[in-house]
């Protein structure tokens, strides 16, 4: 195996270049170390682990980096240090921009990207014929380079006395500590990041932008919030003013930025605007201010390492830069943007889009632009009429005669404009109307106030005012009034709104093949409607067509003990299959349950369940579960699940007569239903939190007439984790922890609810921990209800503390290492998980005792757009990329854990923020890749480290509680309080320390 590429490379005792990327390597007395120069004085050495971003620090400290100090890596020469008295502080020090063509990375990006030093004297900018004097520039100084105030930093000081001083000091990522090595082999990749070069004198003018409406006899001066408005306001200031505000020179955001490529007036300007030709003409005040000079050689020095913060709003600036030609060209839906000519018909009146969505990322190989393709289900933009008739696949006058409700659900909250009278204002349909239009009166006020309002028939006023007939005076209107005005518009004179996504019809399409996939994304990217156009090259921005090569490791999977077996090895698909074997421990099911729910009664249903009960104890049997004959059997109707009340009037009866027949309480229901019904939620709440039975439900079409034994076996995986049982674990210690250590993992995530429910409800919290060690495949979980749509963990460090005391009190000694892992938060959010909710974790747990456990925080990203392509197929499980395409220097990579059946792979993107465990990259790249083989309900490995996922699913469930909540407290005005009572989410005392969310 050639693992050339892999060599962390010329490493001198300087402890500087690894191969192209010019960063610690293998030099020197110590793998990875780094020798100061001696004019630095007395600082702690690196350990090719702890690579602190900074100046001299004789803080021992381990696992993050400090955002007071600059970031000492490998490559070109720093400036030294300034001396004592210069006025210069220490804490900026900064190399100037390159003074030669500057090679970042191997493959692009910013490679050999016009690398001029910035301009000495007045230079056109831009291009084209618009010139713009810019102020002289000279070479940068330490000066120059934003400073860090260390007496204006907000440290929020912890109250405990025994937080480690690193704790105390603001943090950033923890730096790379060298890339991995260990690999079965090595497999070529094309990833969809696209190397962007760009003008390293380049300034890209940055302005504040408020419009807002001049005051009139009528109304005062309003601040405007309409995108679509503001948009065209300014584009009517461009119209008016070409050569003030050149259009394809300027980019605009629809708030409140305004990027430029050429220099423009600042103050205040009128602009006067009609939406439409009938409406009234208003004038606006547009108000611009310059907020930066924003100079593109200052992404080159971070991407590089000479700079300890990112230029975010250069970024910003950039990448709004890149979407302005598809913005203007494409239907743009959240941050995508779909086609208006690719797409197919699906029926029910909408149709399949393909689009993109693209972002910028700074790279090891530099700028890249990350480009996915997309697929989406939108409404067509037709008239009302045309869309229910689809929708819904009926006669609009047999729907309007005996469906007015399902008319009602399927246009309620669309976005419409209407084509009796000219204007481009859209509007959401509130409701239809209750009564016909021809029977449909509102009151019409007089213009000039001086009759009192009279009613008047809809048809009549739009006969009058507009001279159009309404033909279909039989079906009712819309409401499309704002607050609690009425506004009735006959719906044959509605059109929808264009790109207005139609459920999920489309999600099938969006499955595409690797190749597709990377067909149909390098098409988009040349395409004339794509991110490249005058646009980016009036900025001087230019894209590659050609997508990034990487080279991946495929790590070798971990060996499994299942029951007596020794050693299990898994097949090339990374999975394994139960047939002939057994679990590692089967929890033996003594006391049971089993309640039938069918929508009717049926003569053969007790011989059927007699059947699955016999196919289900021998199918446990062969895993090793002995499970005893079910203490009772309830044949129920579908019905009884339809309030909380039922359901719980249900259960407590089983209960009841299990309790007669038995000594000893039931360790689990079995509920076998006829369909998927809302009542589900209502069983898991009334057995979860009040009751405190587990309870596994399965389909009675899968159930019966000949259960297949995969589904037997999956439900027999499900109960014996339930129980407390262990179906498989990994027959090597984990990496990096030693045969004294005690290790708790952890995991967290927050459910939000929808943007489209009231800020009554809450966001969910959830926290799961290991509690069992060194298997580490049994989970304790606890859910909180916080804020709303708050992202933070708002008690992550008491429910933290909860779980390490349960694990010391199952294992009487409290885990010495934690390692966490987070989800759900974007790049953003880092910095609230590393001083917020690790601060709340270590003031939580640490104590006067001495009890100070080395945490490590760990960042799993599902939610990116980044995708890795082999030559055929999907890329294999195990595959891991951490060059090329990841951060420049912290310390993440890309690990594809699970064997892609559907679709295009997606790997998960793991971002280390603090690491007091001291893992390098292979370590932690094993240790996650074998924990995706534990999780408990299926027999191949994960895509997401279980830690994560179970948090996720716990999270779901307290969701699912909250909904509970929400119904059964519909009609109560206190449901904003109740809903986040703690005591409604709080697991039963039995079920606390166990994985009944399995």
């Amino acid at each position: 195996m050639d693992r050339g590429n892999y060599q962390r490379g010329g490493g001198d005792n300087t402890g500087r270049g690894r191969g192209n990327r010019g960063r610690g390597g293998r030099g020197g007395p110590q793998m990875g170390s780094f020798q100061p120069p001696q004019q630095w004085g007395n600082q702690p050495r690196g350990s090719g682990q702890y690579q602190f971003r900074g100046a001299p620090h004789n803080h021992p400290g381990r696992g993050g980096t400090w955002v007071n100090q600059p970031v000492q890596r490998g490559g070109p020469a720093w400036s030294r240090p300034p001396q004592q008295g210069s006025g210069v502080p220490s804490t900026a020090w900064a190399r100037p921009p390159p003074q030669q063509p500057h090679q970042q990375g191997s493959g692009g990006g910013v490679a050999t990207a016009w690398a001029r030093p910035p301009p000495q004297k007045s230079q056109e900018l831009g291009g084209g014929n618009q010139q713009q004097q810019v102020v002289d520039r000279p070479v940068p100084q330490s000066s120059d380079v934003v400073q860090v105030d260390l007496g204006s930093l907000k440290i929020t000081e912890p109250s405990s006395s025994s937080l480690p001083e690193s704790y105390k000091e603001k943090r950033v990522p923890v730096a790379r500590p060298d890339t991995g090595n260990i690999a079965v082999k090595s497999i070529t990749l094309l990833a969809n990041h696209f190397p962007v070069k760009f003008n390293l004198q380049t300034i890209i003018m940055y302005y504040d932008v408020d419009i807002q409406q001049q005051a009139d006899e009528n109304r005062p001066a309003k601040k405007l919030t309409n995108k679509f408005v503001l948009h065209m306001i300014r584009e009517k200031l461009c119209a008016d003013k070409p050569a003030e505000f050149p259009r394809d020179k300027t980019v605009y955001d629809g708030k409140k930025n305004i990027f430029s490529a050429v220099q423009l007036p600042t103050g205040c300007f009128t602009v006067n605007w009609s939406d439409g030709d009938d409406a009234m003409e208003h004038s606006y005040d547009v108000i611009i201010k310059l907020v930066a000079e924003l100079q593109l050689w200052r992404l080159n020095e971070y991407m590089s390492g000479n700079l300890t913060h990112i230029p975010r709003d250069i970024l910003q600036g950039m990448d709004l830069v890149m979407k302005e030609n598809p913005s203007r060209k494409r239907i743009s839906v959240g941050r995508c943007f779909y086609s208006m000519n690719d797409k197919k018909d699906i029926g029910y009146g909408a149709a399949a889009h393909e689009g993109f969505q693209q972002s910028l990322k700074p790279t090891a190989g530099g700028l890249a632009l990350c480009f996915d393709y997309s697929i989406l289900a939108l409404r067509k933009p037709i008239s009302v009429l045309d869309y229910l008739r689809q929708c819904l696949q009926k006669p609009n006058e047999v729907t309007f005669m005996n469906n007015h409700q399902t008319a009602q659900l399927a246009l309620k909250g669309l976005k419409v404009t209407v084509i009796h009278r000219r204007t481009s204002q859209k509007f959401l349909i509130k409701q239809l109307t209750d009564r016909k239009t021809s029977e449909i009166t509102f009151p019409l006020e007089d213009p000039e106030g001086k009759n009192p309002p009279r009613d008047v028939l809809l048809v009549e006023y739009f006969r009058d005012k507009y001279q159009q007939e309404i033909q279909f005076k039989d079906f009712p209107s819309l409401d499309i009034g704002k607050g609690n005005k009425k506004n009735y518009v006959p719906m044959e004179f509605c059109v929808l709104v264009e790109g207005q996504p139609y459920r999920k019809e489309g999600l099938y399409m969006s499955l595409a093949r690797p190749q597709q996939r990377r067909d149909a994304i390098c098409k988009m990217v040349e395409a004339e409607d794509g991110p490249c156009g005058r646009f980016t090259s009036n900025f001087e921005i230019e894209v590659d067509s050609k997508m990034t090569s990487v080279l991946g490791r495929i790590l070798p999977p971990p060996d499994l003990k299942l029951g007596s077996e020794s050693r299990h090895h898994v097949n090339d698909k990374c999975q394994w299959n139960l047939v002939g074997k057994s679990v590692v421990e089967g929890k033996e099911i003594q006391r049971w349950a089993l309640i039938n729910l069918s929508h009717k009664n049926h003569r053969d249903l007790k011989r059927q369940v007699d059947v699955f009960v016999g196919q289900l104890k021998d199918r446990n049997l062969k895993l090793g579960i002995k499970m005893e004959e079910p203490a009772v059997k309830h044949f129920r109707h579908m019905d009884e699940l339809w309030t909380v009340g039922t359901v719980e009037k249900l259960l407590n009866d089983v209960v009841n007569e299990a309790g007669q027949k038995n000594k000893g309480e039931l360790q689990m229901i079995v509920c076998v239903m006829a369909s998927k019904d809302n009542g589900y939620k209502y069983l898991k709440w009334v057995s979860e939190t009040k009751i405190g039975i587990v309870t596994q439900c399965c389909l009675s079409s899968n159930a019966y007439n000949n259960a297949k034994d995969q589904f037997l076996a999956n439900l027999c995986l499900k109960i014996n984790a339930k129980l407390g049982g262990s179906n498989m674990e990994l027959m090597e210690r984990l990496p990096n922890f030693g045969s004294e250590d005690n290790v708790m993992f952890i995991g967290a995530d927050v459910n939000h609810p929808t943007g489209r429910d009231p800020d009554k409800y809450p966001s969910i919290a959830a926290v799961v921990a290991t509690i069992n060690w060194p298997a580490a495949n049994k989970y304790a979980a606890r859910v909180r209800p916080q804020k709303h749509r708050t992202e933070k963990i708002l008690e992550f460090g008491s429910m933290c503390a909860d779980l390490v005391n349960t694990y010391a009190r199952l294992n009487s000694v409290k885990p010495n290492k934690i390692v966490v892992f987070r989800d759900g938060v974007s790049e953003g959010q880092f910095d609230m998980v590393l001083n917020e909710e690790l601060n709340d974790l270590v003031e939580a747990i640490y104590d006067s005792n001495k009890y100070k456990p080395e945490i490590t925080l760990v960042v799993a990203q599902k939610r990116h757009h980044t995708r890795l392509f082999p030559k055929e197929g999907n890329v294999p499980p195990g595959t891991v990329v951490d060059t090329q395409i990841v951060h420049p220097f912290d310390f993440d990579f890309y690990l594809c854990s699970h064997f892609g059946q559907l679709g295009t792979s997606k790997a998960t993107h793991y971002y280390v923020l603090w690491d007091d465990n001291g893992f390098n990259s292979d370590s932690l790249q094993k240790l996650i890749y074998n924990l995706c083989f534990t999780f408990a309900r299926c027999t191949k490995p994960v895509s997401l480290v279980p830690p994560v996922y179970y948090a996720d699913l716990v999270a779901y469930r307290g969701r699912m509680f909250q909904e509970v909540l929400m119904e059964m407290n519909a009609p109560s005005s206190t449901t904003s309080s109740v809903s986040f009572e703690q005591s409604f989410y709080k697991m039963h005392k039995d079920l606390q320390n166990i994985m009944f969310f399995v």
